[in-house]
C-alpha cells in the first residue's frame, strides 16, 4: 500500500495511470460501440476517456523544463549514437509539450482563437520524431550487443563454459533465423531494453494513424496505448527495469 501512495504521488505515476484509463477506455468503446443498445454505456465510456485525456494534459503542464533538462543531460554523453538520438529526442519532445500545453489553453477556454487542428498536427509530428529517435537508440544498443556475442562467440574455444556463453554458442548469425535467434537472446539477457523497444513500438501505432502514414483503428491503438502504459508504470515502480541513458 505504501508503494501504490508512493507511486500516485509522482506526476508521471499519475499520469500513466490515467494514460492506461484513457486507452482502456478507447478499446472498450471500440469493442461495443457496434451492439446494439450500448449507445449511452458508449457515450458514457467516450467521456471518461475525454476526462483522462484533459487530466494528462493537467499533469503534463512544466514537463517542457524536464524535457530540455533532460536534453542537456543527454548531450555529455560519452556515446556518439545515443548522445545524438536522446538528444533529439527530448528537444522533440520539449517542443511536443508546448503544443500540448497550447491545446490545453484551447481546451479550457483560454485561447478559442487556436487552430486545433495545425497544433495537433504539430504536436503529433514532434511525439512521432521523438519516438524514431528513441528506436533507433534501441536500435543502436541491439546491435551494440549483437556484435559483442558474436565477438564473444568467436574467442570461445569449447562449447563447455557456463550457461551463458552455452546459449550464445548456439547462435548462427547467418541468414535471418540466426539474427532472429541473436534478438531474442539479446533481449531475453536485458529486460530494460525488450521493455523500452515494446513501449516505443506500441506508442507509435497513434502518431502513424493521425498522420495517415499506416491507418489502423481506434481499437489497435487503444490496445497498444494499454501495454505502453502497463510498461511505463511498471519501470515507474522498478526503476531497475528502466532503460540507462
Amino acid at each position: 500500500m505504501e508503494g501504490f501512495v508512493e507511486f500516485t504521488n509522482r506526476s508521471q505515476g499519475r499520469d500513466q495511470l490515467f494514460r492506461a484509463t484513457q486507452y482502456t477506455c478507447m478499446l472498450l468503446s471500440y469493442l461495443i460501440e457496434r451492439k446494439a443498445g450500448k449507445e449511452k454505456l458508449v457515450m458514457k465510456i467516450k467521456q471518461l476517456e475525454s476526462s483522462m485525456s484533459s487530466g494528462r494534459k493537467m499533469f503534463r503542464l512544466g514537463n517542457m523544463v524536464h524535457a530540455l533538462t533532460a536534453a542537456r543531460r543527454t548531450t555529455q554523453l560519452p556515446n556518439v549514437v545515443p548522445r545524438v538520438c536522446l538528444t533529439a529526442s527530448n528537444l522533440t519532445r520539449a517542443i511536443y509539450f508546448v503544443c500540448d500545453t497550447v491545446l490545453w489553453l484551447k481546451s479550457v477556454g483560454l485561447q478559442p482563437d487556436i487552430d486545433k487542428l495545425k497544433w495537433q498536427n504539430w504536436a503529433t509530428k514532434c511525439y512521432y520524431c521523438s519516438l524514431l529517435m528513441n528506436l533507433a537508440r534501441d536500435w543502436y544498443e541491439i546491435s551494440w550487443r549483437a556484435e559483442q556475442a558474436v565477438q564473444e562467440q568467436k574467442m570461445k574455444e569449447n562449447f563447455f563454459w557456463d550457461k551463458h556463453n552455452q546459449e550464445l554458442n548456439c547462435v548462427k548469425c547467418d541468414g535471418l533465423p540466426g539474427f532472429l535467434l541473436l534478438l531474442f537472446q539479446i533481449l531475453k539477457r536485458h529486460p530494460p531494453l525488450l521493455l523500452d523497444l515494446v513501449k516505443n513500438l506500441c506508442d507509435l501505432s497513434g502518431p502513424l494513424d493521425t498522420l495517415g502514414i499506416y491507418k489502423t483503428n481506434p481499437g489497435v491503438i487503444g490496445f497498444c496505448g494499454i501495454i505502453s502504459s502497463l510498461v511505463g508504470i511498471l519501470t515507474l515502480a522498478s526503476p531497475h527495469l528502466k532503460l540507462k541513458q
